[in-house]
């Protein structure tokens, strides 16, 4: 039995973008249940106060998808009693170090010759999409896990927007969540007090011009032709959403239906 979770969201000190994704509606009528079911950004800055509210939520398993060089740059999950922490990278740590590397560290001219004409965006969208194609080894065996004794579960990565995002869309597609729901679950990852603060090297003003910030600006909004994107991958490689969660994450009736039997009121 889960524990009843107020409704009111807490307001965490060092952790970004935490939320209860219960209370999305499915197709078929019925809801996601309240506090089976978190995402958040990374946990490495968890306040004292931050890890005994995550502590009284009763996880069974945090699932965190950052890399090793997200964890040396940010540092390990604080520890909570008693949880199950399991490291599901989905993406690899040398994918782009020297990329992420540009944007801490690159001066205007720099940043434009990466960023700007939409190579940003263009470069969020083909992420997506690889990740969809390439990483369905562990979404699989998270919607396994979730299936079998997981819950209550959190899930996150860096700023909880992308890697989070694309696996929370995952099991909620796999419930039977409305697709509308969906994705304005994900964008809430947008409201200024979720946002990923935004690190860079140099404290000068130049380095947060307002041009740098709108180049970056791509990287680190969650938007809908992101998500979407990954949406038509699934479509235009599988077919329809049930193909892909029975062939290409090997999920059969019988445990998509203890999925929904454990997430869903």
């Amino acid at each position: 039995m889960t524990q009843q979770i107020p409704s009111t969201e807490p307001e965490l000190a060092g952790v970004r973008n935490f939320r209860d994704v219960g209370g999305l509606p499915t197709v078929d009528g019925r809801r996601v249940r309240h506090g089976v079911l978190f995402r958040s950004g990374h946990l490495a800055h968890a306040t004292e106060d931050d890890a005994a509210f995550l502590g009284a939520l009763g996880l069974h398993t945090i699932f965190d998808f950052r890399n090793a060089a997200d964890q040396k740059l940010e540092g390990p999950d604080v520890e909570l009693p008693g949880v199950r922490n399991v490291n599901l990278p989905l993406s690899d740590p040398a994918d782009g170090a020297e990329f992420w590397k540009m944007v801490r560290d690159g001066d205007l001219d720099q940043l434009r010759e990466i960023l700007a004409d939409g190579k940003a965006a263009n470069r969020m969208i083909a992420s997506y999409r690889m990740i969809i194609t390439e990483r369905t080894g562990e979404h699989s065996q998270v919607l396994h896990a979730l299936a079998e004794d997981s819950v209550p579960a959190l899930m996150h990565c860096a700023a909880g927007k992308d890697r989070a995002g694309l696996s929370i869309a995952v099991t909620l597609l796999a419930l039977g969540v409305e697709r509308d729901a969906i994705l304005a679950d994900y964008l809430e990852s947008n409201a200024k007090h979720r946002r990923y603060k935004v690190h860079r090297s140099s404290s000068a003003a130049s380095a947060y011009s307002p041009e740098v910030m709108e180049l970056l600006s791509p990287l680190f909004d969650a938007r809908a032709e992101y998500l979407t994107a990954a949406f038509e991958t699934i479509e235009g490689t599988w077919g329809t959403v049930d193909t892909y969660l029975e062939q290409g994450l090997r999920l059969t009736p019988q445990t998509r239906e203890r999925l929904r039997e454990r997430l869903l009121d």
